[in-house]
């Protein structure tokens, strides 16, 4: 493999395409807000942003990769693998680039088109990163590899390598489905490791793995619950003997927690205090920026709000999570893709609680209530500013207050 054609760090030219960063993701409405500490006051409407929202550093290092990569490579073929951030207008916007999509979501399997690929074609691997074997094919083919992994996946891949190497079993709380849990599955095959994960999505999952530590139930009835998230040739009765705990970096904190804390109880069940260390282990692999953002959405929700919006992508795992948390405060919450969803009156959300991979959107007539109302507003880690400026805008319209008020808030 040539080590040449692997890019991680870019191509250096932030410079040259950061006007095309600046046209496409920032916003002055934003920008405003930020300067008068997030918040505005417009007659009968406020406006409260949480201290933390939006583009996390893992984002916008990969998009700002994949706009260099555009710019180094202006005449060759460009691919990814699949959605580079679970944004619409993101990946709307790279599709207008010319960059194509070898899967979308979570449906599809990119490397079967992997064949028709060569020395010549560019191919962008998302932040969630990808599967250890796609990127070895890709390189073995002579394709030009761009690797936009966050590094907080990294951090992730790190442990569960550790995991395997010392012949653990490696857990993992996230979506089966979802591409950045496929890709830190597949780093337990390198460097010597075993190969062994299991994935559990919840604490209702992970009780099955501890009814089988604890001998409530047999190896044929956690395959019948679990089957789905298990690697291949998975042996519950051998392989669940020694465990380490990882995560997808998305998933709520206190849930990946309370997932370690229930396995580390029915290890020691079994095996005994004194025997804990040789068959139980655990990092915190939250990112940074997920629990940034839930914080500072606790934060937010300290104060008195009437409605809650939430921005970002419907199959956006940590926007999916904000929305379940703005939810049990605020039964006004709505969960919108981008700015568009507000149409005055209307606003075509998606209900907070729903599957991660649901299709359905509510138009819900009436979402903003006459009289004096607060409004709180948070958004996920792959929403771009432009899109928070265009919600905020709209919430303003639809009470038919004009957006200059916004661009006129006093800085502090």
């Amino acid at each position: 493999m040539k080590q040449e054609n692997y890019y991680r760090r870019g191509f250096k030219m932030r410079g040259d395409i950061q006007h095309l960063l600046d046209r496409d993701y920032r916003s002055e409405i934003v920008d405003r807000f930020r300067e008068n500490g997030n918040y505005g006051e417009f007659g009968e409407v406020s406006i409260r942003i949480a201290d933390e929202f939006g583009f996390c550093y893992g984002v916008d290092r990969a998009v700002d990769y994949a706009f260099q990569t555009r710019e180094r490579f202006p005449d060759r073929d460009i691919y990814i693998t699949g959605d580079m951030i679970h944004n619409l207008s993101m990946n709307d916007r790279l599709r207008e680039m010319g960059i194509k999509f070898l899967s979308e979501g979570f449906d599809g399997r990119p490397d079967e088109k992997f064949s028709d690929l060569g020395p010549e074609d560019v191919i962008i691997l998302p932040a969630f990163g990808a599967p250890i074997e796609w990127v070895t094919e890709l390189r073995n083919k002579g394709c030009i590899v761009v690797d936009t992994t966050c590094g907080s996946v990294l951090s992730v891949w790190k442990r569960v390598k550790d995991y395997a190497r010392r012949d653990f079993t490696s857990i993992i709380h996230g979506k089966y489905y979802h591409e950045e849990t496929k890709a830190t599955a597949s780093q337990t095959n390198i460097d010597g490791g075993n190969g062994k994960w299991l994935v559990v999505r919840n604490l209702t999952e992970t009780a099955f793995v501890t009814d089988f530590i604890r001998q409530k139930i047999d190896a044929t009835e956690l395959r019948e619950r679990l089957s789905h998230g298990m690697g291949p040739d998975f042996d519950p009765d051998t392989d669940l003997r020694r465990v380490g705990v990882a995560n997808q970096t998305t998933m709520l904190m206190k849930e990946t927690m309370a997932v370690g804390e229930e396995l580390r109880k029915a290890m020691v069940d079994r095996y005994g205090e004194d025997e804990i260390a040789d068959h139980f282990d655990l990092f915190d692999t939250i990112c940074s920026a997920t629990q940034d953002r839930q914080d500072a959405l606790f934060g937010l929700l300290e104060h008195d709000l009437d409605v809650m919006v939430i921005i970002g992508g419907y199959n956006s795992s940590n926007t999916n999570n904000l929305a379940i948390i703005a939810k049990e405060r605020v039964p006004r919450s709505y969960h919108i893709t981008n700015g568009e969803c507000i149409r005055g009156d209307v606003i075509d959300h998606k209900p907070p609680g729903t599957p991660l991979d649901a299709r359905e959107e509510i138009e819900e007539p009436g979402w903003l209530p006459d009289g004096p109302v607060r409004v709180g507003l948070t958004a996920g880690a792959s929403t771009p500013n432009s899109q928070i400026g265009l919600a905020i805008k709209n919430i303003l319209e639809a009470r038919d207050i004009s957006i200059d008020e916004v661009l006129q808030l006093p800085t502090t």
